[in-house]
């Protein structure tokens, strides 16, 4: 049986896993690279790989290598292979085609198009008949990577994601994909343990995903025996009785590894999600090897006769809708519950936000990375021994803020009194491990506050003129213009006049006891050079991995001011949240919903605050629907609406806006719009929303859904602030897609063109 050259995808940071992995899995000549690993193998050794790969999502076995230059280079590239030896000429077959840095080919719909005329046409000249397109189950399904002018032809022998192993209920949507899941457990040593007889213990259960993948690692259960189709199973090349031995062999190793599989235990407070994990765990047929019990994380404790195991969750990540304190709370009592119930027990769990972890007071190894879909997340691995144990001081960015303004303001109170800069700070920046010395702050200042208040003074006079002509009230004003000064500042003119900074993340080769210095002397700056007084000026931390921060909830002090923009009044508030309530970078999106939105039915999905609803309105919108899963944000709509004059018909809905699009769209007469407004978040795994949301995955099914409800003549502008977003047009087929992000992005946010993406999209 010949070798064949073969490329099995995985998500990033996967790699080495799914390397060491392919090598026990008899594949020789393994090389990891960027999302996936190349190895070789016979025929019996790809069939190996799909069957019990844990870590894989596809295995791509190479046909053939040619040169791009030219789109007539595609095809004639696709026409040498013999495809009569690969797909009966009444066969099916369907195409996956990517392309990167390619200046012959960049959309991705049109090369898939091209390769597809390249088989039909071979096929038709020899047997006079065409083969079937078949997106669902096709015989064979054609994948082609175009990576500048080098392309690479395969078949993909998987067919479909190998994550899909065929147990779980395709209407409930893990927080985890089954790969991954699976991914942290060897990463945690959860084979090696369970060799050992150790439990396996989730004390958040959710739908049971890492319970089901733990089992089936202990009882070396191939993770695709469950599944009924292949990409191979209609390839003509298939070998049956190869691939029936594996089955058996496999079948017989299940057998043998049930009857000796550790005790697995899944906890969860929730009863629905306890539901959901019997139903996944039924449909694997692991019923009575797994336990499940109802109970909090709180109440999380092993029974004296389980063998000290590991300990694993993917809890909440306080991404979406102000959890941050509350899931730092939750991280803390888990923490409690592992150093009170599981002395030598070893614990893992995924995180997005690192400083959340040290609220579990347990030293953990070094964080491995991860990425839950777009979702850069940190795997912490602990060992549970009194050692390890801490008492976690975390400063919380309220404290943060609270001592930074304190530096500022006793730079612009006591700036000319020697004492007074001598101080130093009573409360302990432990960002730092010492107190804020405001002789270093003044220091700091003269080496560079004049240079970053000349910048500030500069793009004041640049957009002075721009504003004035389009009556702008509400701008951005600085926005990291200077490295050391990494800050985006918002200018607010109503009233009063109020500014809102925020402060990015300071990347970790910088000293965060220096950036606060920098910051204090920033702060102190900016009333002098915008005629400002001190308490107008409002500061808010901006972290890394936050796809939803608007949702973030710092206080509840409720001070909302009235700003104007368009004709339209806007409630802001600029303590109580992390965003204000306003997103100044879609300002011309906003007007050209207005413009647009005369005598026209307008719907916005994911609506915040509704300000893009005012817009329609006051630009006089027949009627309106504005649907927020969020009370407090549908609320705030509501009270935008009311300050504004506006006779029409307007629904508010509270709703997790996956849902009700899912319902309204699968009517046999759904609502119509003639324009609708799509502005989702990046991620969300928040325990107020039934799914895990990623843009990326989901935003084809996303934008089919809002287009059931687009009247024929309509339009559905789709906006993202995901950097890495790639819109899928080919899978969009038949909408009109429109990039119409340029003409969308303000003069005031011209230095941060990617502050998000934008398209017009027609039926």
């Amino acid at each position: 049986m010949p070798n064949y050259q073969l490329f099995a995808t995985t998500p990033k940071a996967m790699e080495d896993i799914l390397a060491d992995e392919l090598r026990t899995l008899a594949a020789i000549n393994v090389k990891s690279t960027i999302a996936g690993a190349y190895f070789e193998g016979d025929l019996s050794t790809a069939y190996r790989v799909c069957l019990w790969s844990r870590i894989a999502n596809r295995v791509l076995l190479q046909l053939s290598t040619f040169k791009v230059t030219s789109q007539d280079d595609l095809y004639q590239g696709i026409s040498k292979t013999n495809w009569f030896e690969h797909l009966k000429p009444e066969g099916s077959f369907a195409v996956t085609f990517n392309a990167k840095n390619s200046q012959a080919i960049n959309n991705t719909h049109f090369g898939a198009l091209k390769v597809k005329d390249a088989v039909v046409d071979q096929m038709r000249a020899k047997f006079q008949m065409r083969p079937n397109i078949d997106t669902e189950q096709p015989d064979i399904r054609i994948n082609v990577n175009l990576n500048g002018e080098n392309a690479v032809l395969s078949l993909d022998l998987s067919g479909e994601s190998l994550h899909r192993r065929g147990y779980r209920d395709t209407t409930i949507k893990a927080p985890i994909k089954e790969n991954l899941a699976a991914a942290l457990l060897i990463r945690s040593r959860w084979p090696s343990i369970a060799k050992q007889s150790g439990t396996l213990i989730d004390p958040m259960c959710g739908s049971g995903t890492l319970l089901v993948e733990g089992a089936m690692i202990a009882a070396d259960y191939a993770p695709g025996l469950l599944r009924s189709y292949y990409g191979f199973k209609g390839w003509k090349k298939h070998d049956a009785g190869s691939w029936q031995t594996l089955l058996d062999e496999a079948k017989q190793r299940k057998t043998a590894g049930l009857a000796k599989l550790p005790t697995i235990i899944g906890f969860d407070k929730d009863s629905r999600n306890i539901n959901a994990a019997l139903a996944h765990i039924t449909n694997a047929g692991l019923q009575n090897k797994i336990h499940l019990e109802c109970r909090d994380i709180a109440d999380a404790a092993p029974a004296t006769s389980w063998k000290p195991g590991l300990v694993i969750c993917n809890p909440p990540y306080g991404e979406r809708l102000g959890d941050e304190q509350e899931t730092a709370e939750l991280y803390k009592k888990f923490g409690d519950s592992l150093k009170a119930h599981f002395n030598h027990w070893q614990a893992a769990m995924i995180i997005s936000n690192p400083e959340l972890g040290f609220r579990l007071g347990i030293r953990s190894q070094k964080p491995a990375t991860f990425y839950n879909g777009a979702l850069e997340c940190k795997l912490l691995r602990m060992t549970i021994v009194d050692t390890a144990f801490f008492v976690p001081k975390p400063k919380t960015t309220e404290e943060r803020i609270a001592l930074v303004i304190e530096a500022a303001t006793t730079q612009q109170n006591d700036s000319s009194t020697k004492t007074s800069t001598h101080r130093k700070a009573d409360k302990d920046n432990e960002l730092g491990g010492e107190s804020l010395d405001y002789r270093e702050v003044n220091k700091e200042r003269e080496q560079g506050a004049v240079s970053f208040a000349n910048r500030l003074q500069k793009n004041l006079k640049k957009l002075s003129s721009w504003k004035k002509r389009n009556n702008i009230s509400c701008y951005r004003i600085y926005d990291a213009d200077l490295p050391e000064f990494a800050v985006a500042i918002d200018l607010y003119q109503g009233k009063e006049t109020w500014v809102n900074v925020q402060e990015y993340d300071p990347p970790k080769s910088i000293d965060p006891f220096k950036a606060t210095q920098r910051l204090a002397a920033l702060l102190a700056e900016i009333p002098k050079v915008l005629g400002v007084a001190p308490d107008h000026v409002f500061l808010k931390i901006r972290r890394k991995q936050k796809n939803t921060d608007q949702y973030q909830k710092l206080g509840e002090l409720g001070h909302f001011h009235v700003i104007e923009e368009h004709g339209c009044k806007l409630q802001v508030n600029f303590t109580d949240y992390l965003d204000t309530g306003l997103f100044l970078d879609h300002r011309p999106m906003r007007l050209l919903i207005q413009q647009q939105a005369k005598g026209k039915r307008f719907l916005n999905l994911f609506a915040y605050t509704g300000s893009v609803t005012i817009h329609a309105a006051v630009g006089g919108a027949l009627t309106t629907t504005t649907v927020d899963m969020s009370k407090t944000y549908v609320d705030w709509a509501k009270t935008n609406l009311a300050l504004n004059q506006t006779t029409d018909e307007h629904e508010f809905i509270q709703a997790d806006c996956l849902d009700w699009l899912t319902s309204e769209s699968s009517h046999s007469y759904p609502r119509q719009y003639e324009l609708i407004f799509l502005d989702p978040p990046t991620f969300s795994n928040s325990k107020r929303m039934e799914d895990v949301f990623d843009i990326q995955q989901d935003h084809v099914t996303l934008i089919q859904q809002a287009a059931t409800l687009l009247a024929p003549d309509g339009v559905l502008y789709f906006s993202t602030n995901f950097r890495r977003f790639k819109i899928d047009q080919a899978a969009l087929t038949p909408l009109t897609i429109e990039d119409i992000t340029a003409q969308t992005i303000p003069e005031d946010f011209i230095r941060n063109p990617k502050i998000h993406y934008c398209w017009r999209i027609t039926k």
